[in-house]
């Protein structure tokens, strides 16, 4: 969906001849017609759009379009991506698509859509990329690795590490990352992993003691020792919040920052974060971290999707 509009991007699973993974549907859901079709010679593993651009990713390239008048911008070769991955901003500003570098490494390609130019390459990991996300704003890249156990956060104006931080000493598969919406430095990313857990890394309270020591914008370039991973205070946990092993989706979707009126001091950071999973439920939680960095959180409704939906089928 093209953020809260009724333009749908679809793709077909395959199991009926109309419904094929190699093309592109776009659908307008208010009159219940389709607009374009694009059409490819392998399978879609991935779409994104904003208001200017159409991303559209398959195993080894990568489709650029003008998305009004679906004009082609411009085509990259990519390393094997089997999975689809990448990250998009939807901001016009900082508009960047992410992609995978290497299969052997963790590393990510960055491109400026709007201008067609490669910005750079980040060396995040030892180990290949399994996700990754751009912040609301186009600043921000997180991204883990195979591996699982660090989330990295680099800026990308400079591709400078701004944050590390340690979801486990085990291997976890990360299924997704996600940045709080932010016209700076985003306060919160959510991760959601294989084991189960939604893991929640503050960086609204961590950038404090990092911006009293260091000159750079919100303290985002590391002094000191690059490579040291953040304090554990940071990194909070909601414990089976879905079924392990259950690829599921964490969203964070809303963020609210109370403040101290005369001092600007950050008291508490609130934010509403959805949760979707594949065997069908969708969660919604009600998050609220204090200034002493302690995490409380609700969880406010639960239901089955598949079953919803086809209670008002019948």
């Amino acid at each position: 969906m093209l953020f809260s509009s009724s333009l749908l991007a679809i793709v077909g699973a395959g199991d009926q001849p109309s419904l094929s993974p190699r093309r592109l549907c776009l659908f307008n859901t208010t009159t219940g017609a389709a607009l374009r079709e694009l059409n490819f010679l392998t399978s879609i593993l991935a779409v994104r759009m904003n208001r200017q651009r159409l991303i559209v990713i398959l195993q080894d390239k990568a489709y650029v379009y003008e998305i009004n008048s679906l004009t082609i911008l411009d085509t990259i070769d990519t390393v094997p991506n089997i999975k689809g991955l990448c990250a998009f901003s939807p901001c016009l500003d900082a508009c960047y698509l992410a992609l995978p570098a290497s299969t052997t490494k963790g590393s990510a390609l960055l491109y400026n859509v709007m201008d067609c130019h490669l910005h750079c390459e980040i060396e995040a990991h030892r180990s290949p990329l399994a996700a990754m996300v751009l912040s609301s704003n186009g600043m921000y890249i997180a991204t883990a690795s195979e591996q699982g156990t660090i989330i990295r956060v680099h800026l990308v104006s400079d591709a400078t590490k701004s944050y590390s931080f340690r979801r486990g000493t085990y291997p976890s598969t990360i299924f997704s990352l996600s940045f709080g919406p932010s016209k700076q430095l985003p306060d919160i990313l959510a991760a959601s992993s294989s084991s189960g857990s939604i893991h929640l890394f503050t960086l609204g309270f961590a950038s404090h003691p990092r911006s009293k020591r260091s000159s750079g914008f919100l303290g985002s370039i590391i002094p000191g020792a690059v490579n040291d991973v953040l304090d554990p205070a940071y990194h909070h946990v909601l414990h089976n919040a879905v079924s392990a092993g259950v690829k599921s989706h964490a969203i964070i979707r809303k963020v609210e920052n109370v403040t101290n009126s005369s001092s600007s001091e950050l008291l508490a950071c609130r934010a509403i974060m959805s949760v979707i999973t594949y065997n069908g439920y969708f969660q919604e939680y009600n998050l609220s971290i204090d200034a002493q960095n302690e995490l409380s959180w609700s969880l406010v409704r639960e239901f089955n999707l598949l079953t919803a939906t086809m209670d008002k089928a019948s």
